[in-house]
C-alpha cells in the first residue's frame, strides 16, 4: 500500500517512527489510535487497512478527517490559498469564534463536518508558527469588533482575552497544504491530471485511504473500552499522548491541566499482558517506567519547530522512545506474519 504524507504539520507526529510502529503491530485486524493528531503513522501503514478507529479531543482535527473522508474537493477549494498574513489573522479569529458550535455538532452527530472550517484550518495550521493555532486556551490581546460602518475589524485590547497575532511561516517551501504543489500530483495519469491542480488529487488520495475509518471526538478512553477492543479480534493500539508537563515545550497542549501521559501509561501497563493486544506507547526517554516485559526502542524525530534553532525541540529530537508491549512482534515475527 502506498504511504501518504500528513496534510498538516503536527507537534509530536510519528511519521518518522511509522516503520518501527508497524513492525511491532503487524497487519492487525483492528488498529486503534486514541490521539489521532496528523495520523502520521496510520497514513504510512504498509498493508491494506482493515478496521481502523481513531479519536481526538480537538474538534478541528476530527472535522478535518471527516471532511476529507466525505468531500475532499470542497476541502481543497477552501484550503488552496496563498500565504497571506492578514488572512491568517482574520481566519484565525473567525475559526476561534466557531469552535464551540463546531465541537457541539461534531460530538453530537457522527456524520457532521464543515468543509470550509476544515480547509481554512488546514491552510492556517500550515502557515502558523509554533503552537496556538485555533487553541481556545491560548489567548492574546487581539479581538474582533465592529467599526463605525458595521464592519468586523481586528483590534488590540488590554484585556488580553482575544487571539494572538503571528507572522506566517516564511522559512523554506512551506508546510502542510502550503508546500509546493507539483509534488502532490501523480505522474502517469494522462493530460487531464497534469492540468489539474495537485491539491484536490492529493485530497482524493486521502479520501480513498480514510474511507471506512471511524472518527470519534472526545476523551481518549472512549475508544478503549471492551466493546471496541474485542470487536475485531487482535487489536493494535498506538498510544501517543501529549508529553508530560515537565518534558514538553511551554505552550504545547497547554490546555491539558491533568498529566494525561501518566494516565495513559497506567492503562498500557494494565492491559499490556493481554494476548489480543499489541500496544505501542510513545514518549520521551525516562518519561515512562514500564515493566521488564516491555521493550524500549529509540528513534529520532525531526525536532519540530525547535529544529530551526537551538531550542528544546532540537534537544528533544534525540529523546524519542517507543515502548512495545509483550505481545508486539519482533522483526523476524513480523516477516513471518506478513507472509502467513
Amino acid at each position: 500500500m502506498q504511504p501518504l504524507r500528513a496534510p498538516f504539520p503536527w507537534f509530536g507526529g510519528k511519521s518518522r517512527a511509522a516503520d518501527l510502529i508497524w513492525q511491532a503491530l503487524g497487519d492487525v485486524p483492528h488498529y486503534i489510535e486514541p490521539f489521532a493528531g496528523s495520523l502520521g503513522a496510520l497514513l504510512a501503514r504498509p498493508h491494506a487497512p482493515h478496521v481502523e478507529t481513531i479519536n481526538d479531543k480537538d474538534a478541528y482535527i476530527c472535522n478535518v478527517w471527516r471532511a476529507l473522508e466525505a468531500d475532499p474537493d470542497a476541502v481543497a477549494r477552501w484550503a488552496d490559498w496563498p500565504v497571506n498574513e492578514s488572512d491568517l489573522h482574520a481566519r484565525h479569529a473567525w475559526l476561534r469564534r466557531r469552535e464551540g458550535i463546531l465541537r457541539e455538532r461534531v460530538e453530537g452527530d457522527p456524520f457532521y463536518y464543515d468543509a470550509q472550517i476544515a480547509g481554512w484550518w488546514l491552510w492556517g495550521i500550515s502557515a502558523w508558527i509554533g503552537s496556538g493555532w485555533c487553541d481556545a486556551n491560548t489567548v492574546g490581546p487581539w479581538v474582533v469588533s465592529m467599526d463605525n460602518d458595521g464592519y468586523p475589524v481586528l483590534r488590540r485590547e488590554n484585556a488580553g482575552m482575544g487571539v494572538r497575532r503571528k507572522l506566517p511561516h516564511l522559512w523554506g517551501p512551506g508546510k502542510g497544504v502550503n508546500r509546493k504543489r507539483p509534488h502532490l500530483s501523480r505522474p502517469g495519469m494522462g493530460v487531464s491530471s497534469i492540468d489539474r491542480p495537485g491539491l484536490p488529487v492529493y485530497f482524493r488520495d486521502l479520501q480513498a485511504r480514510l474511507r471506512g475509518i471511524r472518527v470519534c471526538c472526545g476523551d481518549w478512553q472512549r475508544i478503549l473500552g471492551p466493546t471496541v477492543l474485542q470487536a475485531s479480534g487482535m487489536a493494535g493500539v498506538l498510544l501517543d499522548p501529549p508529553y508530560s508537563h515537565e518534558l514538553r515545550d511551554a505552550g504545547i497542549y497547554a490546555q491539558e491541566s491533568a498529566d494525561i501521559a501518566a494516565d495513559v501509561r497506567e492503562w498500557a501497563i494494565a492491559h499490556g499482558d493481554d494476548p489480543m493486544l499489541r500496544i505501542v506507547l510513545c514518549g520521551y526517554e525516562g518519561e515512562h517506567i514500564m515493566p521488564e516485559t516491555w521493550r524500549c526502542v529509540a528513534w529520532k524525530a525531526g525536532g519540530g519547530y525547535g529544529s530551526q534553532g537551538n531550542g528544546r525541540g532540537r534537544e528533544n529530537a534525540d529523546k524519542e522512545r517507543l515502548w512495545l508491549s509483550p505481545h508486539c512482534l519482533q522483526p523476524a515475527q513480523q516477516q513471518a506474519f506478513a507472509f502467513a
